[in-house]
């Protein structure tokens, strides 16, 4: 009774030409798309100079910061006043001043002040232009002090510091987004059609001819669900692909394990689905409010943001959302090429939640009206 019912969805979805677009489309879109234009570096920030010393040196710190693709200088202001204006106006995102004595503070005490002013309404923006700044003002004054020949040589008690960053030491942002947003696409593809499959089917009064067979609701509950965990190991798949072809990134840890948590992932997911669509009445109150579940779960998961900078009760609400615990086991297993006694906790965590949303969906649903 279970294969017919699944060869009957398998049917169903085959006759929809949006579903058969949508799951090749969209994850192909997402990973080809999304890490080229969510980008997290800041390129072409506009500078307004304001250079009171007029000397070789602070000719030669302002060419070292336009000769970059990070900056490009927009203005020069003879003073701080109408650099600032030009801020306000948007032509500049960042105020670079140099003091007058600048370079005869360099020559003869060995340092000199720079003053940067960045635009911080946004935020991210400016905190990023600055410690971009900070990176060649710090260059610019190795360079300057090799050429006084004072550089290289460290002073007595000074520190050294030069860090090494494991698992992306080109620290290239698309490699911690990219496993990411597989489960981005997993979690809308899971998530969103089963909790559209049934509640249509109530709309048009289809599952009234279920509802008086003799199938039990825990059959035909597989039947639903089955075709969409298959649909999402697809998708999985193929984004797996695009990201080993396009982007040469293919997982450091085994790819075995990888499936085998990303289906306890996509039970998990395709489970909220099926619960949002038994206490939904219509096809557009199921997809407001799954819409809303996803947001929530994207937001909270520590995609974007590590979980443990969210505010307490933040916290509370990410450890009950199976994408957080995915989110770690992915990235654990994908860059960093652990092992499951790595993530073991956070599978038992996923388990967990599994078991729990699968009954209240099964236990939710009724079968007669």
């Amino acid at each position: 009774m279970l294969k017919f019912l699944i060869e009957k969805e398998f049917k169903q979805i085959w006759r929809d030409p949006f579903i058969k677009y949508l799951i090749v489309c969209l994850p192909l879109a997402v990973m080809l798309v999304f890490p080229w234009a969510t980008t997290m570096e800041i390129k072409n920030a506009t500078v307004s100079i304001v250079d009171n010393d007029h000397s070789m040196l602070s000719e030669q710190f302002i060419r070292k910061i336009s000769a970059t693709d990070y900056f490009r200088i927009t203005d020069v202001s003879f003073n701080s006043r109408d650099a600032i204006s030009s801020v306000e106006y948007g032509d500049a995102d960042v105020i670079v001043e140099i003091p007058r004595g600048f370079e005869n503070s360099i020559m003869t005490v060995g340092e000199a002040q720079v003053q940067f002013s960045a635009n911080a309404v946004n935020a991210t923006k400016g905190s990023v232009v600055s410690s971009y700044l900070n990176a060649i003002t710090l260059d610019f004054s190795r360079e300057v002090n090799g050429l006084s020949g004072e550089a290289g040589s460290a002073s007595i008690g000074g520190i050294t510091v030069k860090p090494y960053y494991f698992f992306n030491p080109g620290m290239d942002y698309k490699i911690p987004m990219i496993p990411a947003l597989m489960l981005l696409v997993i979690t809308v593809i899971c998530g969103f059609l089963p909790s559209m499959n049934i509640t249509e089917e109530k709309e048009t009064g289809t599952i009234e001819q279920i509802n008086v067979t003799p199938v039990p609701r825990v059959t035909f509950i597989l039947g639903k669900m089955i075709p969409y965990w298959i649909i999402g190991v697809v998708v999985f798949a193929i984004s797996l692909i695009v990201t080993v072809i396009v982007y040469d990134l293919p997982p450091a840890g085994s790819v075995a394990l990888l499936f085998a948590v990303v289906t306890l992932f996509i039970v998990a997911v395709s489970g909220i689905g099926l619960l949002i669509s038994n206490y939904s009445s219509t096809l557009q109150q199921a997809m407001f409010l799954i819409f809303f579940f996803i947001i929530i779960m994207l937001l909270i998961s520590g995609m974007f943001t590590p979980v443990e900078s969210m505010p307490v009760w933040a916290q509370v609400i990410a450890w009950l959302n199976p994408l957080t615990y995915i989110v770690k086991i992915v990235l654990t297993i994908y860059l960093k090429a652990g092992t499951f006694s790595d993530v073991a906790i956070y599978v038992f965590a996923l388990i967990a939640f599994l078991l729990a949303i699968t009954a209240w969906s099964v236990g939710s649903y009724k079968k007669r009206e």
